[in-house]
């Protein structure tokens, strides 16, 4: 056999042999995040997404924040949950006589099974952490092609955890917003680790970005919160201020798993939180109260979070102006500090743009948002891009973005359903 042939067989095989390899799991997942990291930076460099700002075309600033209905919660807690409380659960765990136990100095839960994410995947090495607390002996890896089929979508939402664990374990879960510490500590001491969603900023990271936490302990002493981090190791810990500056770019979100005959527990701890609805206003009237008391970014966030709050209570024009607000402060925050990745995690900006008849401004933000991306792989940017093309007569371009959502997440069942509706078969 020539030379030349040999080569050619060569080459062949590395033809054919380079994808196999590549495409092995185990490679993958050592290879894919350098891949992305590196598509990312020639991306970002050329297109700073920090210098990138949105102005919506119908602002309407709530200059002074109307607020929301004043309440008395019985534990001064917390949008939504996968399991909603009747109305006899939720008045016979909210009595204003309800006396709660002094908490401890000290606790620390322990019977984890430590889990490092593997490339962009705390969400559900997060979860999987905490399912390990209650005897689950699965890893990452089945939550994950649960949550996200697109191993490269950058976002699970609270709520896809929570659907994972009542629709594949033999646990209950339930997320709320507006938490704060002391209710927070009092679930620890209980014997109940808490998921958190907060914001994160540390090295390997350009700029701010969203993480999953397992909150496993606390020592009041020091003021300091146990934290078991897919990212950093077991074991972090970390400041209540801290935690605090963190978490309110989220909400306030947290989530609780625990197996149903402990469900009373969970709920005396709520108190008045067990209602949805009283859960939602107290958040949106603690958002309102520290858009007065925060500057820059935090103060980015607190617009947001009253917004986000006012989507849940239906409040759409609301919400809009308070977006309005946040988009407002965005561009004083300065460039290393902006939170460019938000769209990432929170969607309340489009229901309240489109709910409000602001379809073009639902457009611009979600195009926004996806050109600002290394990998445009945001399904709800497509689905919500793809209801205002609808509604202003673009259905060419509605069938494309619902097209879209379903590529980058196969199986996305809103833009299934919207495709069915516009005579397209998904």
């Amino acid at each position: 056999m020539n030379r030349k042939k040999i080569y050619l067989l060569v080459l062949a095989g590395l033809l054919i042999g380079i994808p196999l390899i590549y495409n092995l799991p185990p490679v993958r997942d050592r290879l894919d995040w350098r891949v992305a990291e590196f598509v990312a930076r020639i991306k970002y460099a050329v297109s700073p997404p920090e210098q990138i700002v949105f102005v919506p075309e119908e602002i309407d600033i709530l200059t002074t924040p109307t607020p929301a209905p004043q309440i008395s919660p019985t534990v001064p807690f917390a949008i939504t949950t996968t399991r909603v409380p009747s109305t006899e659960e939720a008045v016979s765990t909210s009595s204003p006589t309800a006396t709660l136990e002094p908490l401890p100095l000290e606790i620390q839960l322990e019977g984890f099974r430590h889990e490092y994410q593997t490339w962009n995947n705390c969400g559900p090495a997060t979860l999987a952490m905490a399912l390990s607390f209650w005897g689950w002996e699965g890893d990452q890896r089945p939550i994950a092609a649960f949550t996200k089929p697109n191993p490269r979508d950058k976002n699970v939402m609270p709520y896809e955890l929570t659907d994972f664990v009542e629709q594949e374990t033999d646990l209950e879960s339930i997320y709320r917003v507006g938490g704060e510490i002391e209710p927070l500590k009092r679930f620890l001491a209980s014997g109940f680790p808490v998921v958190i969603e907060k914001g994160f900023e540390g090295p390997g990271f350009e700029g701010w970005i969203g993480h999953y936490v397992l909150a496993n302990g606390y020592d009041e002493s020091r003021r300091l919160f146990t934290m078991q981090d897919s990212y950093y190791g077991p074991d972090q810990v970390m400041e209540y201020d801290d935690l605090i500056s963190y978490w309110r770019a989220f909400n306030y979100t947290y989530i609780v798993i625990y197996p149903s005959e402990r469900e009373e527990e969970v709920f005396t701890i709520l108190g008045s939180h067990v209602d949805v609805e009283f859960n939602n206003r107290y958040a949106a009237q603690k958002a309102s109260d520290e858009i007065y008391r925060t500057t820059g970014r935090d103060q980015f966030f607190a617009w947001f979070n009253r917004g986000t709050n006012l989507v849940s209570l239906q409040d759409y024009v609301g919400a809009a102006s308070a977006y309005d607000g946040a988009f407002a402060v965005y561009p004083s925050i300065t460039e290393k500090d902006r939170p460019w990745r938000m769209m990432w995690y929170q969607t309340g900006p489009y229901w309240a743009y489109f709910y409000s008849g602001r379809y073009q401004d639902a457009i611009n933000l979600s195009t926004t948002t996806l050109d600002a991306m290394s990998e445009a792989v945001l399904e709800e940017s497509y689905y919500w891009r793809g209801l205002a093309r609808e509604a202003l007569g673009d259905i060419k371009g509605a069938v494309k973005d619902m097209g879209s959502a379903l590529k980058v997440h196969p199986g996305f069942e809103p833009a299934a359903i919207k495709l069915e509706q516009l005579g397209v078969e998904p």
